[in-house]
């Protein structure tokens, strides 16, 4: 006993001061890709090689001129990097802090005029800066932090992951990151829960299973997608095993991408969803929506 003891207090405070730093993420960390829509020559074969359809482009004719609509959907990627290996506009960050309350707050989406050979000409339009911490869901965190008020307690459902995103939830209770520092709590039953953190595409056999978790959970409730299966069926997808995202069986508040998403993604989906992020929270994505709204200066 002395001797753990005297570890702990050599070792000191090892625990993360996040969010009021920025998260402290390995360089070599697998998050986001980020494309230089300036300098993309052809989205295609970044197209080609994702393997959940993560990037998208559908061409229509504008006049005599054919333009190109091309999406980067963060609620399918899966970080694998096959497009920045395929495409030198795109590389891969350590960005992690993707939590979005909308759906569509993921899907970014730039136009592009065509060459006759189908490579992109110019950008006429880039995608659009997302809204602040401040005004996403402002109405709902306020009316959830009124009643719930410090504290949270979490029922984790697997609804058909490969509990890699497991994995990253359990090291929420580490000393690293300590979630219980926030006031929140896992719960077994969820009767005792205040919100929902739900994991994999929903299989056919696990649908029934959440439908009935989600009518068991007292209102105010809240539910948060963890990972591309929970966001879109990831690699998954539709099909005749599973459902598809986590929002094709129940509502969802907030939206946590990643493959899986390491605990300080998860973090930052949890606090957003009960308005616990500083109002100056540093938030590492901003900067990219600003060197885009440079560009087009």
């Amino acid at each position: 006993m002395f001797e753990t003891l005297r570890q702990s207090l050599k070792t000191g405070v090892v625990t993360t001061s996040y969010p009021t730093t920025p998260a402290e993420v390995s360089s070599r960390a697998r998050g986001r890709p980020e494309i230089d829509w300036e300098q993309w020559k052809d989205a295609r074969p970044a197209a080609a090689v994702c393997p959940t359809g993560a990037i998208e482009f559908v061409d229509e004719p504008t006049g005599r001129t054919v333009s190109r609509n091309v999406t980067l959907d963060l609620g399918k990627c899966i970080f694998c990097g096959l497009c920045a290996d395929v495409d030198p506009a795109i590389r891969m960050t350590n960005v992690c802090e993707l939590a979005a309350c909308l759906r569509d707050e993921l899907r970014h989406t730039a136009q592009y005029r065509l060459n006759d050979d189908g490579t992109h000409h110019r950008l006429l339009e880039a995608p659009g800066k997302p809204e602040t911490l401040e005004t996403v869901g402002r109405q709902l965190r306020a009316s959830i932090q009124s009643v719930l008020g410090r504290s949270l307690h979490i029922r984790q459902v697997d609804a058909g992951s490969c509990n890699g995103c497991e994995m990253e939830i359990h090291g929420l209770n580490s000393p690293v990151y300590d979630i219980e520092r926030f006031g929140i709590h896992f719960v077994v039953s969820p009767r005792h829960a205040d919100m929902l953190l739900v994991t994999g595409p929903v299989t056919r056999n696990m649908e029934l299973a959440l439908r009935k978790t989600h009518d068991a959970t007292p209102e105010p409730r809240l539910v948060v997608a963890v990972g591309a299966c929970g966001c879109s069926g990831g690699i998954f997808g539709r099909n005749y095993a599973t459902c598809g995202g986590v929002d094709s069986v129940i509502p969802v508040d907030v939206y946590i991408p990643g493959c899986p998403p390491n605990p300080h993604a998860l973090l930052h989906g949890i606090l957003l969803a009960i308005g616990r992020l500083p109002p100056n929270a540093p938030r590492r994505n901003d900067s990219d929506a600003q060197r885009i709204k440079h560009a087009l200066a």
